[in-house]
């Protein structure tokens, strides 16, 4: 199975504490680093018995490092969303995660199998949408460290606090009455709803409000920033 000690060391090199990437510190200093170490582990055997936790830990880990040596090899860009003469190529946009390009364990695979087919339908775990980063300043902040099998139940539920309580993601305006959240939880409601009876019970299970939220309580999805999360220094 991967060591992940170098991904590790990497994020807490470039990773601030609000999840914002270094990438021209990153670009500048150790530019083939991270693309040679996952060429490195291309081919090594998948571990066939390995349990849950290890498996969730090592696909976090994989998506994450995928996403970040993709965007280190096109970097300086200002949005992962490409745009034709202002115009958001979401054709481009939609290759990027379905293209099979990333080379592990003897296969290819693509952004959104590795999301889809292996963090949700066979894990199951509706945190890992808080862990596994687009880069965007949209989507989950990116831990500054990597996820290792004996805690990373307690690291998605750290992510799930951190991204439920940031008001950027998640707000409830008390004179309306209304829930505002990240469009993830309308992407990826039926996973959310695997888990708690509607999508207000189950943000309310981690937003730290005295307001108990419903299944009535009225939602609005916030506006996406696909702009991306990266930290100018």
């Amino acid at each position: 199975m991967i060591n992940f000690e170098l991904w590790d060391t990497l994020l807490r090199q470039y990773v601030d504490r609000q999840g914002r990437v270094n990438y021209l510190a990153w670009k500048t200093e150790q530019p083939q680093v991270l693309a040679d170490w996952l060429e490195s582990q291309k081919n090594l055997p998948l571990k066939s018995n390995s349990n849950a936790l290890e498996q969730l830990a090592l696909w976090i880990n994989l998506y994450n490092a995928f996403t970040i040596s993709s965007i280190l090899e096109t970097y300086p860009l200002d949005s992962i969303l490409p745009k034709i003469f202002g115009v958001p190529n979401w054709l481009a946009f939609l290759w990027f995660f379905q293209r099979r390009v990333y080379d592990i364990f003897g296969q290819r695979y693509s952004l959104a199998q590795i999301e889809n087919q292996i963090l949700r339908d066979e894990l199951q775990e509706p945190r890992i949408h808080f862990a596994i980063v687009c880069a965007s300043v949209g989507c989950p902040l990116l831990r500054s460290g990597a996820y290792f099998p004996e805690q990373v139940i307690q690291q998605l539920d750290e992510d799930a606090h951190r991204f439920i309580n940031n008001p950027q993601k998640v707000r409830y305006d008390s004179h309306s009455q209304t829930l505002y959240c990240n469009k993830i939880f309308k992407w990826y409601r039926q996973d959310f709803l695997k888990v708690a009876p509607s999508i207000p019970e189950y943000i309310g299970s981690y937003l730290k409000i005295d307001v108990p939220l419903t299944a009535t309580t009225p939602i609005s999805y916030l506006d996406y920033d696909w702009s991306l999360n990266q930290r100018i220094s």
